[in-house]
């Protein structure tokens, strides 16, 4: 058996088999990181021997009958933005350097209930500011199928670590599309659920009204595995939302999709796109077309006004989150960082308070075109994942986020899916976006769409 040819659902079914255990599982992860860690710097904080005793605790949990569900025992990370007791947690940031949460977050604590063992804390645009995982403190991040390009950001460290095979599972977080441009940039799903479907308690914060939460994974399966994890309405998070009724996502992954109402933008998100991205976005629509969807392009109106909203209430509520340390502390701020939180110390009220009505009217507008529309199919992002050196983390990021941060202003769930290669052997995301609390459709689509194509679990060819 080889471990690094093992997705998360796999491995699950192996301990459950008795053919594996978690500290094989450990093990081999940790000596994944000891050779790939160095030179993709995927993580700030390996957990070592903590994570072996953690291991050691399920398997024999294992063995007594107490069996926790198919996270029992699976090595997962998380963005170094999600709190975890007794380990240091820096938000990416020099300042934070030495931080150490007594509690974990909801979500890290909702893991460990399912069993799972935390492998380490992953690398990150500092506090989440960025889409390029450009780090100053930390170090870069650097993509596995190239790594003299960035994997997206802000959640590159967890998208690296399992393109590279240094994890089964991660969690990262999405203010404008840092779990979806990461995952498209490095070849893996990433899923932005619904705003107020998983807890933001214990999550360094960068906007309260638009952060989300979510999982990623080397293919859909293993996605809704994780999403079952850690959903649920939780009293201490203000944006949490209570539901009536929780659906099992991993459950309802073969659902049939036939009859799927799929919309094509034909305004905005194919514009200055490049062309090996355009053509494989296409050739997934043709794919859910062969598949029985009813394809329509349509209209999706004033996305222009979804960014400038977006771009106000974002960095606007980020200076206030980092208004101290902007204030007190400037010297050791990342300079893209700074130049980003220094304009939203700027923002005039009148803007502000303008941009927080945008999001509630297009709420209401999103929710009124998913009436009509299953899906809606876009490019995650317009590019290949741009080259380091020399390369301006504030202009990158605005090319980046493109076609992701709309969907963050609405909290509606997106979800983005390898859908095929560059001429220069990069990976391609296929971004699929749904109406609110409508998971379990976006899982099954996504799900259906990459039973059709051979583009999951794909190893970048220099790891081994």
């Amino acid at each position: 058996m080889k471990f690094e040819e093992l997705t998360l659902a796999q491995a699950a079914a192996a301990i459950t088999r008795g053919d594996l255990s978690s500290v094989e599982l450990t093990q081999f992860l940790l000596q994944r990181i000891a050779k790939w860690n160095p030179s993709i710097n995927a993580f700030i904080t390996v957990t070592g021997e903590r994570a072996f005793r953690d291991a050691s605790q399920t398997d024999s949990h294992f063995k007594a009958g107490k069996y926790l569900g198919p996270l029992h025992g699976i090595p997962i990370a998380v963005k170094d933005l999600f709190e975890t007791a007794g380990l240091r947690t820096t938000g990416g940031s020099r300042i934070l350097a030495d931080y150490v949460p007594s509690i974990d977050a909801a979500v890290v604590r909702k893991l460990r209930e399912h069993g799972a063992v935390l492998i380490g804390k992953t690398n990150l645009h500092e506090w989440a500011v960025g889409a390029t995982n450009i780090n100053p403190h930390y170090g870069s991040t650097r993509n596995p199928w190239d790594p003299t390009r960035v994997p997206g950001g802000s959640s590159g460290g967890s998208a690296a670590a399992l393109a590279a095979r240094m994890c089964f599972g991660a969690l990262g977080t999405d203010t404008g599309g840092s779990i979806r441009i990461p995952s498209a940039a490095c070849g893996v799903v990433g899923l932005k659920p619904t705003h107020g479907l998983v807890s933001m308690t214990g999550v360094m914060p960068f906007s309260w009204s638009m952060d989300h939460a979510g999982p990623m994974a080397l293919n859909v399966e293993d996605c809704a595995i994780l999403l079952d994890a850690i959903r649920g309405y939780d009293p201490t998070d203000p944006e949490s939302a209570q539901r009536t009724t929780e659906e099992n996502y991993h459950n309802s992954i073969h659902r049939p999709v036939e009859g799927l109402r799929l919309a094509i933008p034909k305004n905005y998100f194919f514009d200055a796109v490049e062309s090996d991205v355009q053509r494989a976005v296409e050739g997934a629509v043709k794919i859910f077309e062969k598949s029985g969807a009813n394809v329509s392009e349509v209209t999706f109106p004033e996305v222009e006004e979804d960014l400038k909203a977006a771009g106000v209430i974002r960095l606007a509520e980020g200076a206030t989150v980092h208004r101290k340390d902007l204030l007190e502390r400037r010297s050791e701020i990342g300079p893209d960082v700074l130049e980003r939180l220094d304009w939203g110390l700027h923002v005039p009220l009148i803007d502000y308070v303008h941009a927080k009505r945008v999001q509630a009217l297009k709420v209401r507008m999103r929710a009124q075109f998913f009436e009509a529309y299953d899906l809606l199919a876009t490019p995650t992002i317009p590019i290949e994942p741009p080259i380091i050196e020399g390369l301006n983390s504030v202009q990158a990021a605005r090319e980046l986020v493109r076609f992701t941060v709309p969907f963050n202003l609405a909290g509606l769930p997106a979800i983005s899916l390898p859908c095929g290669f560059s001429r220069n052997g990069l990976p391609i995301g296929l971004q699929l976006v749904a109406g609110h609390w409508k998971e379990t459709l976006l899982l099954a689509a996504a799900y259906s769409y990459e039973a059709m194509t051979d583009w999951k679990n794909k190893t970048p060819p220099g790891i081994q």
